[in-house]
């Protein structure tokens, strides 16, 4: 019985396999992204055509802050909108990402997956929490605004925890965000640019590279 050798340089390969294996959370599916990004696209069109009226309601009041009580409404739907998209995303991401970790044999719940929660929640909590004292202030100019550059920091500072399309990704959502801080009464396409489009993206990027 012949014995089989294994290169150096194969060896290495291995062993940065393993390592990587155990320092990354390697379950995450690309179709959360592409659910998440379908969930984010339902919500825009939710809040333009029926929320907005098709842009029939004036948008300048409701981002000054507008006081009358349609205009509180309408506020408080959009939020209830975001709310749910949020909601189904993170439920989508768990369940293709469980899928995904028994289809590969992995463990889902690892201390690789601890360290990517940590780090994604740091930045994520601190916008939600700045989210809040502008809704608190009346001053929603920049909500969008803060929820991409939020969003994009904290998948950027999980990124090293999990694939690289991540780090990228959050990259995108800054510059997104950052436009939409710019372009204030343009800030919902841009808003369903980040959540909607580029989640579908990435998220196909990631399917073909990882999980095919």
């Amino acid at each position: 019985m012949e014995a089989k050798f294994t290169s150096p340089n194969e060896d290495l390969q291995a062993i940065r396999e393993i390592m990587e294996r155990s320092s990354k959370f390697l379950s995450l599916s690309g179709l959360s992204g592409v659910f998440a990004g379908i969930c984010a696209l339902i919500g825009a069109a939710i809040a333009w055509f029926l929320i907005l009226d098709s842009g029939q309601v004036p948008y300048g009041e409701y981002m000054h802050g507008s006081s009358d009580r349609t205009m509180a409404g309408i506020r408080f739907y959009l939020g209830l909108d975001a709310m749910l998209v949020l909601g189904f995303a993170v439920l989508g991401a768990i369940f293709f990402s469980q899928r995904n970790a028994r289809k590969s044999g992995h463990r889902f719940w690892t201390h690789s997956t601890r360290r990517l929660l940590v780090h994604l929640l740091i930045p994520l909590v601190s916008g939600g929490i700045f989210i809040l004292i502008l809704v608190f202030q009346n001053n929603l100019m920049l909500i969008a605004s803060a929820m991409l550059i939020f969003y994009g920091l904290s998948l950027v500072n999980a990124g090293k925890f999990t694939f690289g399309e991540i780090h990228y990704l959050g990259l995108t959502q800054i510059v997104l965000g950052i436009l939409a801080g710019v372009f204030v009464h343009h800030e919902l396409l841009f808003w369903t640019i980040g959540f909607g489009l580029m989640h579908i993206v990435y998220g196909i990027v990631m399917y073909y590279r990882h999980e095919r």
